[in-house]
């Protein structure tokens, strides 16, 4: 048992659902100019709303979970000393109020909000809600992957079977890496069958735990970006490591990531868009 329950579990999913009833939807393409604000750079934004649903998720996590650890994605962009105390902390939670906030700023349907529980260092719990369709991807460590719809309808996840690295598709993020990685990774795309970016994780490792792509690959590692998206994956039956073949930490934010269904596969898509 991970000693985060299914029961905990659920009150994680009815703080994102009312923050994206009472935060999110009301602003979605209702936003004024002075509501959406830049952060390092024109594709790095934030909105009334990611504020909004931050504070509400935070402030339920601290009532039902007393003492937790709570990083909010626009709480440790104020103070980035937050992101030290993770990987010891009995109980923590990463919260990203919106992912894809581009899209969501810019009146695109292709955004979510998410949320992992973590102890001492372990993805334990994640929930991934999507306030436009209702529904919710959550996994438990050593309970699986699921679907929840909005009639309470659930749906086990499993990653797609096992193809050669020409015959996989899936979502390559190489902004973040540095030179020459991105240029090779970039210019070895050719080797797969297809490569998409969303803008949106969540989105994006919904797609992989539900079998519908083979692998995702990542540059920039911020634990409200992944944790939740990893343990779905995880739980779906997939295999990840950083680039260099170490297991996924939460507490590390740099080195990369390659999702794929299994440990095979890893080192095929790690050769085929590594490999100079």
């Amino acid at each position: 048992m991970s000693g985060f329950t299914l029961g905990d579990l659920t009150r994680l999913a009815g703080l994102l659902r009312e923050a994206g009833q009472q935060d999110i939807m009301p602003r979605f393409r209702r936003l004024a100019a002075g509501e959406v604000r830049s952060k390092s750079g024109p594709l790095d934004l934030v909105t009334d709303a990611d504020e909004a649903a931050e504070r509400r998720i935070a402030a339920g996590l601290r009532r039902h979970f007393p003492g937790a650890l709570v990083i909010g994605e626009e709480a440790a962009s104020a103070d980035p000393d937050l992101l030290a105390g993770l990987a010891g902390a009995d109980l923590a939670f990463v919260v990203d109020p919106v992912d894809g906030t581009s899209n969501f700023a810019w009146g695109m349907p292709l955004f979510a909000t998410m949320a992992a529980a973590i102890i001492r260092g372990e993805v334990v719990g994640s929930v991934i809600h999507d306030p436009v369709g209702g529904d919710f991807t959550c996994a438990l460590r050593g309970e699986g992957a699921w679907t929840e719809a909005v009639d309470g309808g659930r749906s086990d996840l499993r990653v797609a079977g096992s193809v050669p690295a020409s015959a996989m598709t899936g979502a390559a993020s190489w902004r973040f890496l540095p030179e020459p990685q991105a240029q090779t990774i970039s210019r070895n795309l050719p080797r797969v069958a297809a490569s998409f970016v969303y803008r949106c994780a969540a989105h994006e490792y919904r797609l992989a735990a539900a079998g519908h792509c083979h692998y995702l690959l990542y540059g920039r590692l911020l634990p409200w970006d992944h944790a939740p998206g990893w343990l779905l994956h995880r739980e779906a039956g997939g295999y990840s490591a950083h680039f260099d073949g170490t297991p996924y930490a939460p507490a590390r934010i740099s080195g990369g990531l390659i999702c794929t269904p299994d440990q095979a596969s890893w080192h095929t898509l790690r050769a085929a868009l590594l490999d100079p």
